[in-house]
């Protein structure tokens, strides 16, 4: 269909070219049947085996997608080295010394470009990559959406000021996924993949020792190993009854007040939020749909597609 401007041409022609750009400038789940059809089982395959490797990489792989979308949107800017032009996000506050992956990433990749040269972006890569792992640990699956580019920049000050920090109350939470187009029961489930992966004991250290909507007993087991200085990067699970298991027990652990993070309490503190804390507690398969559609939603998030960015060939770098 020839689309060019013409003043001769049927107004109903034109709408039909206005909408048939608009659909191919969308996501699509089957964005590279044609071009890459082997992308999808290519990742899979090597997700399934990094955390089968390591259970606590599923947990990493899903933040990696999390802070990348958080930060102007699901562009893998996340994944860029610094460079003489810019100051990437790995090293902004909420990534320093805790953000883990990028050996995965790169694998993946690689493989793909030896594949498919120049076709797989690392934003996809990204996405893919987070529901795989949720799925590897037992969670639920949903439909990735593709066609996403990469950016051609990274910005530390973004990532610093875009990722919710722990220290966060409700209030803070809520606008804070607000601004980026989540309601709060959305926000609840997003947050409840904290049933997974482990906790630094500085982001929570304020938490264990200065407030007391901790469970005390709890809260001494963890001060055994987590003390009131020293000992910043030692790790534990957000979830002790079931680590590596995508479930609800984070919620129930939230009825308890057995979670690490400030701001995960927050969830459960008597706001707004305790209703859909109580729901996710007591239906798994609740909390397992509204994760899915909420992760559907995140990957959403404002992506480079068209002529935008480009299909980076090392994801730690514009070619």
């Amino acid at each position: 269909m020839a689309c060019q401007s013409s003043s001769t041409r049927p107004a109903f022609l034109l709408l039909l070219c206005f909408l048939h750009g608009s659909a191919s400038a969308q996501l699509s789940s089957t964005f590279y049947s044609t071009s890459c059809p082997s992308a999808l089982s290519t990742i899979k395959s090597s997700v399934s085996s990094a955390v089968k490797n390591e259970a606590r990489m599923g947990a990493s792989l899903l933040r990696l997608h999390f802070h990348d979308c958080f930060v102007n949107g699901c562009d893998a800017s996340i994944l860029l080295d610094d460079t003489t032009n810019f100051t990437g996000e790995k090293n902004a506050g909420p990534n320093a010394n805790s953000m883990r992956g990028f050996e995965v990433i790169d694998t993946i990749k690689s493989e793909l470009e030896s594949k498919c040269p120049s076709i797989v972006s690392c934003a996809d890569i990204l996405a893919v990559v987070a529901r795989d792992s949720i799925v590897a640990l037992g969670g639920p699956s949903w439909t990735v959406n593709l066609g996403r580019r990469d950016s051609t920049t990274a910005s530390q000050s973004a990532a610093n000021i875009s990722i919710p920090p722990p220290t966060l109350n409700l209030s803070g939470l809520i606008s804070t996924f607000s601004n980026k187009g989540f309601t709060a029961k959305e926000m609840v489930a997003l947050l409840g993949s904290h049933t997974i992966g482990q906790a630094r004991c500085l982001t929570f250290r304020e938490h264990l020792y200065n407030e007391n909507n901790i469970d005390a007993t709890f809260a001494t087991s963890l001060k055994a190993n987590c003390p009131s200085s020293g000992g910043d990067s030692k790790l534990f699970p957000f979830d002790t009854t079931s680590p590596t298991s995508f479930d609800n027990a984070f919620f129930k652990n939230l009825q308890t007040h057995k979670v690490f993070l400030h701001s995960d309490q927050q969830l459960f503190s008597g706001g707004s939020t305790d209703v859909h804390v109580n729901a996710y507690s007591s239906n798994l398969s609740t909390f397992r749909t509204d994760f899915a559609n909420a992760m559907v939603k995140m990957g959403n998030l404002s992506p480079l597609i068209g002529s935008s960015g480009q299909i980076r060939k090392n994801c730690r770098k514009v070619n």
